[in-house]
């Protein structure tokens, strides 16, 4: 298993106590990236509660805005799910769980896409029968102090109020999920930095009520919930790929991961390896790596010289979480697609 390296810069300083994923110690960058997002996250939470409530007070018969109260609060979905997760994975691999608790990240993601799939699916529906049935919503209005005010106005303000703050604080959060490879972090950013689009539409339908076109409610609630569904969709793919164990990729799950080739090629250039090629999945945060060697000349290398290759590549990368090199007489092609079999065609 994994020990705790040094080489990434991690502070030994007297007092600091080092923060954990299972018994991986991040570094310093990893650290404070954390604590960071914790931070935000929290920060999230808030603001969602308070947003969410505001909407739901000026909710009115619009579709739109309906639509958008229902996805800031799905929304809080994905910053509890993380702060789950990252209280989860902090435990220790025991006999039950030797791999550790790493996986909790990725039934957190699970969660919170399914919940957006279902969500986004219901909305739909209902926006759809809206259209097609053609309901014409009213929105009324309030007195104040003798003037009759059109509460549409009170429900766009709301909604552009809400269109900002997300926008930040996703991009914020987008950064951080790059450093802490957090596919959870990933999927709550992308939905926090598209949070105008939802604001946008939501006020361009109750607009439309006010000058008559009824039919721009129900379609921008439609887009609205189309957008919910895409980022269900969307995730509950990324989620459950990742847990039937694909081949690790970014944080972003936009290419593979390169610490794979890094690997390969560091190990290939050793002068006892003849050719190497490795398998990698993805855990949650950190990386479980199989790496399969063809000694040079058939000669079975040293315990010395098989430790220091696993620790050289333990340092590449803190992610690796657990390493494994295993000398074989040939690739195995049943472990490692697009490796050529020996015995010819299958």
């Amino acid at each position: 298993m994994k020990a705790a390296s040094t080489s990434s810069g991690e502070d030994r300083s007297p007092g600091r106590i080092p923060a954990r994923f299972g018994h991986t110690e991040l570094p310093e960058e990893q650290h404070a990236a954390l604590r960071k997002a914790k931070k935000f996250e929290w920060i999230t939470i808030a603001f969602l509660t308070v947003s969410t409530a505001m909407i739901y007070l000026v909710l009115g018969n619009s579709q739109a805005v309906k639509a958008a109260w229902v996805e800031d609060v799905l929304s809080l979905l994905p910053p509890f799910s993380f702060l789950i997760a990252a209280r989860v994975i902090r435990k220790q691999p025991s006999e039950e769980h030797p791999y550790g608790f790493h996986r909790a990240v990725g039934i957190a993601h699970v969660v919170a896409s399914i919940a957006l799939v279902v969500m986004g699916a219901y909305l739909i529906v209902d926006s759809g029968l809206g259209l097609v049935t053609g309901e014409h919503p009213t929105i009324g209005g309030f007195d104040f102090f003798g003037q009759t005010i059109w509460l549409g106005w009170i429900m766009i303000g709301a909604m552009l109020l809400t269109a900002g703050p997300p926008v930040y604080l996703g991009h914020v959060k987008m950064k951080l999920a790059k450093t802490l490879h957090d596919k959870v972090l990933y999927a709550d950013a992308a939905m926090n930095k598209a949070d105008w689009m939802t604001a946008l539409a939501a006020a361009v339908g109750v607009a439309g009520i006010g000058i008559g076109w009824w039919w721009t409610d129900a379609v921008a609630a439609l887009v609205i919930s189309a957008s919910i569904l895409h980022d269900g969709v969307r995730n509950t793919r990324a989620a459950i790929t990742a847990l039937m164990d694909k081949h690790a990729r970014t944080y972003d799950d936009s290419e593979p991961h390169p610490v794979g080739g890094q690997i390969d090629e560091y190990l290939e250039g050793l002068d006892w390896v003849e050719t190497a090629k490795s398998r990698i999945r993805d855990e949650g945060h950190v990386f479980h790596v199989e790496s399969f060697v063809v000694p040079a000349g058939q000669v079975m290398p040293t315990l010395e010289r098989l430790e220091a290759a696993r620790k050289a590549c333990i340092d590449m990368d803190w992610k690796v979480q657990d390493m494994v090199i295993i000398p074989v007489s040939q690739l195995p092609s049943e472990y490692l697609p697009g490796i050529p079999s020996s015995g010819g065609e299958r």
